[in-house]
C-alpha cells in the first residue's frame, strides 16, 4: 500500500504544470527563471542610483532602495523592438517605480508608472519627453489592492504603438506622433525601476522626491515573460 501511494505521488508531481506555466500566457518565453537574476543586470550609469536592493525571494524579484534614498534600474540583458510583455506586479503603497520599455543602459525609456496611490498604469517617459501620454482611467474597477495584478504591454513600430492591459482589461492604446528617443532608437531593454527619494545635491529642495519611496517598502515582480513580434 505504501509503495502504491508513493508511486501515485511521484506521477502526480511529474504531470502537474508549474505555477509559472499556468500563469504565463501561451506563446510567451520566460524572462525570469524565478530562481536568480540570470539574464538581468543592474544599470551602473543611471541617475536613479546604482545599488538598488535586488533579490529573488520565493520566486519573485523584490526591489527596494539600498541604501534608503537611492534607487536604481534592473535591466534585461537583451534588447527588444516589437514585443508583448507579460508580468505580475505587487507594489507596496507610497513606493514609486515603473516598467521601462526600450530602455537605454542609463534608463531613458517609455515607462508604465507603478505608484499607489498615484498614477499606476500611466504612460510616461523617463529622461524622455513623451509626445502622447495616457492614463489608466478604468484601473480602479479591476485593481486588486495590496495583491498581485497582471500587466500585459504590446509595443511595436519604429514610431511606437503601445497598448496596455491590466488584469486582462485594456486600459489604453496609443500611437506616438513621433519616435521620442533623441537618437531615434527603435529597440531597448526591459527595465524595472526603483525610484530614488533622496539626493546629495545642494539644490535638493528644488526637486523634492522624498515621498517617492517609504522606508522598508518594496515592489515585487513574478511570471515575467515576453513574446517577440515581427
Amino acid at each position: 500500500m505504501l509503495i502504491r501511494i508513493f508511486v501515485i505521488i511521484l506521477f502526480t508531481s511529474a504531470t502537474l504544470p508549474s505555477v509559472a506555466q499556468i500563469s504565463i500566457p501561451k506563446g510567451f518565453t520566460p524572462l525570469f527563471n524565478e530562481k536568480n537574476l540570470s539574464g538581468w543586470h543592474i544599470s551602473r550609469t543611471t541617475h536613479q542610483g546604482t545599488t538598488p536592493g535586488c533579490s529573488v525571494e520565493n520566486g519573485t524579484i523584490v526591489l527596494k532602495e539600498n541604501p534608503y534614498g537611492q534607487g536604481g534600474i534592473l535591466l534585461s540583458n537583451k534588447k527588444y523592438k516589437n514585443f508583448e510583455l507579460y508580468l505580475e506586479v505587487k507594489i507596496d503603497s507610497f513606493c514609486n517605480g515603473g516598467i521601462f520599455l526600450r530602455s537605454t543602459e542609463s534608463g531613458q525609456a517609455y515607462q508604465i508608472e507603478l505608484s499607489e496611490p498615484g498614477g499606476t498604469g500611466a504612460l510616461m517617459g523617463e529622461m524622455l519627453r513623451v509626445s502622447k501620454g495616457a492614463q489608466a482611467t478604468d484601473r480602479a474597477k479591476i485593481w486588486k489592492q495590496n495583491d498581485w495584478n497582471s500587466f500585459r504591454i504590446r509595443m511595436t513600430g519604429d514610431i511606437p504603438h503601445i497598448t496596455l492591459w491590466i488584469n486582462g482589461v485594456q486600459m489604453w492604446e496609443v500611437t506616438e506622433p513621433v519616435n521620442d528617443f533623441i537618437a531615434g532608437a527603435i529597440d531597448g531593454m526591459i527595465g524595472l525601476q526603483t525610484h530614488w527619494s533622496a539626493t546629495y545635491a545642494p539644490n535638493v529642495a528644488e526637486f523634492d522626491m522624498s515621498g517617492s519611496w517609504r522606508p522598508g517598502g518594496a515592489h515585487r515582480f513574478r511570471h515575467i515573460a515576453i513574446k517577440e513580434l515581427k
